[in-house]
């Protein structure tokens, strides 16, 4: 019995339009692909929109002196912890037979950095008991090994909570996958100025766009839109703090 030829592959099909070139995925793209597309397919993603106003953080960022340059995303960080604090289901993970719901009580969080491997999600440890100046310089530090020397996989374990920031190259709203066993993801993107109506007319005042991607079993509509409206109380109380 004469075996039947095998199936082009698909770069032998695309090359019937034109040339193509094919270039092979890395071990470390490869286990990321997998993971991404694991995440997406079991969790069940709901994604929230918002704009919060940043425009007192922003002078009160601006108006800091010292050696380290603190970004809006430092400040970020420090109002995530406070809306965790109060909102435990966010700082969680789901048993693997959906039964039990595993509330943490520390606060470590991951930051996507966009690297030469791809993506990485350092995790920076104990946020709530650095200020934003530690982590201001801790992000810095961790953001420029990832890019230029990689990171060991202990660097990006134990996360509580992601945090993926779009806003140095734009955009104005994403869907964030879930890291799981993380039960939630934050999107963010550019900040944009806007006119905001304040009763009597309208102001400009500093929007930053967020995108809070949570997984439905463990968290429900009203609860993930007051998550993002506390990140935003909180940004005011650090302003308040820092003014």
């Amino acid at each position: 019995m004469t075996a039947e030829p095998a199936a082009p592959g698909p770069e032998a099909i695309f090359a019937e339009f034109g040339a193509v070139e094919t270039r092979p995925l890395t071990r470390f793209q490869k286990i990321v692909a997998k993971r991404l597309a694991e995440n997406a397919s079991t969790i069940p993603h709901v994604t929230h929109h918002d704009d919060i106003d940043i425009t007192r953080i922003e002078q009160a960022r601006k108006a800091l002196t010292g050696d380290v340059k603190v970004t809006t995303l430092a400040y970020v960080l420090k109002a995530v912890v406070a809306a965790l604090q109060d909102y435990p289901q966010f700082n969680a993970s789901l048993s693997p037979d959906g039964g039990t719901l595993i509330l943490k009580q520390y606060f470590h969080i991951g930051v996507a950095v966009d690297g030469p491997l791809g993506l990485l999600v350092p995790v920076l440890r104990d946020c709530d008991s650095k200020d934003v100046t530690a982590l201001a310089a801790e992000l810095a530090a961790v953001s420029s090994e990832a890019r230029n020397k990689g990171l060991g996989y202990e660097r990006m374990m134990g996360g509580c909570f992601s945090i993926s920031s779009l806003g140095g190259i734009g955009g104005t709203a994403f869907t964030p996958i879930i890291n799981a066993p993380e039960v939630a993801i934050l999107g963010i993107t550019r900040a944009v100025t806007k006119p905001v109506w304040d009763g009597t007319g309208f102001i400009p005042r500093q929007m930053l766009p967020l995108s809070l991607s949570y997984d439905h079993r463990v968290i429900n509509g009203a609860d993930a839109a007051r998550f993002v409206r506390r990140i935003g109380t909180a940004l005011d109380d650090l302003a308040g703090a820092h003014g």
